[in-house]
């Protein structure tokens, strides 16, 4: 089974560029996209339904053109669940997710730290109920797997320039807590269990600065998995060759 979670930075403009179909080809199972920036009704027909899915969408509701995720899925899921049921969380439009039966997923966009200390503070409640949320899953018995942009590179390996950055949002020491965090609790980053040592591999670049030309980049798109999926876990990957936004696609196989 072939996951894909991506951040597309504006669903629309996939269409508009012409990149839909182009990641279509790659024939996933179940993708998962972040920061959509639509409204339902604003997606044609063929972003809304693709041939072969089903699709569910959370958008912000503070307002439009920012934030929102989608789930689209050739397996229909048990369950559907938008948020954490915390208004002052779920209303920006950051999660869905769903019950497939042997796993749950949940795709979120988490927040961004930069804008000041208010909203990194405001990143750093969500990160902790967000981790209280899906240990609740655990505790029911269920195997978790959770996907999407984290906004936050866990290690040094994970970003082109680590000490330019260590006093940044997206590498500050309590960010990077929070992650180690999340591995105690028993949620292991896929990609580095497949790729340990692997470097140069990113999954978002600066576009103002044409950072992908050079590889100046970051990762901070993840699939985590609960231990108990690991067994499963045939291959995790970056598709950096596909294009249409300032991420790339990550990829977690299962079987």
């Amino acid at each position: 089974m072939k996951l894909i979670s991506w951040n597309v930075n504006g669903l629309r403009s996939l269409e508009k560029n012409g990149t839909w179909d182009a990641f279509l080809a790659l024939d996933p199972d179940i993708f998962c996209l972040q920061e959509t920036k639509a409204e339902v009704e604003q997606l044609s027909p063929t972003l809304r339904s693709p041939a072969g899915y089903h699709s569910y969408f959370s958008s912000s509701k503070l307002k439009k053109g920012y934030s929102g995720v989608a789930l689209y899925t050739k397996i229909e899921p048990k369950e559907v669940f938008y948020g954490m049921g915390i208004p002052h969380f779920d209303d920006e439009g950051r999660i869905v997710g769903g019950d497939f039966g042997d796993f749950v997923l949940i795709n979120i966009y988490f927040p961004n730290g930069g804008q000041g200390p208010e909203r990194l503070a405001y990143k750093f409640d969500f990160y902790d109920a967000f981790l209280e949320f899906i240990d609740r899953f655990r505790a029911q018995g269920k195997s978790v797997i959770f996907c999407g942009d984290v906004n936050t590179a866990h290690e040094a390996i994970d970003l082109a320039r680590p000490k330019e950055n260590e006093e940044n949002t997206g590498f500050l020491p309590e960010e990077r807590a929070w992650i180690d965090e999340v591995i105690r609790h028993g949620y292991m980053d896929t990609f580095r269990y497949k790729n340990p040592t692997k470097k140069d591999a990113y999954s978002y670049w600066d576009q103002k600065t044409r950072a992908r030309d050079r590889n100046v980049g970051w990762r901070i798109d993840y699939f985590f998995a609960s231990q108990d999926i690991l067994p499963r876990v045939v291959g995790a990957d970056i598709l950096p060759t596909v294009l249409g936004s300032d991420h790339c696609p990550v990829v977690l196989d299962i079987k």
